[in-house]
């Protein structure tokens, strides 16, 4: 069961990630963008102290969507595209 809540929460954190960042993908795009993304808002969310955080899944969301808008940011700032 966890495993499937996975991969809901990824694919709803990235296409809240797709839309804030005004980018288009298709599904597995926000499940790969949307489960990195969970990885990186973890660990951003450990580093600055935030054990607040629980097991609901509206947090798992909000986490994952702000790791998957900052995973995009970086992605164009590397790669140096503007948004469409």
């Amino acid at each position: 069961m966890g495993f499937i809540i996975s991969i809901v929460v990824g694919i709803v954190a990235g296409f809240i990630a797709e839309k804030v960042m005004k980018s288009n993908g298709g599904i597995f795009t926000n499940l790969f963008v949307g489960l990195v993304g969970g990885v990186l808002g973890n660990a951003v969310a450990g580093a600055m102290g935030l054990t607040a955080i629980g097991d609901g899944i509206v947090d798992r969301i909000v986490v994952s969507a702000c790791g998957a808008i900052l995973l995009l940011a970086i992605w164009r700032a590397i790669k140096g595209t503007k948004p469409a």
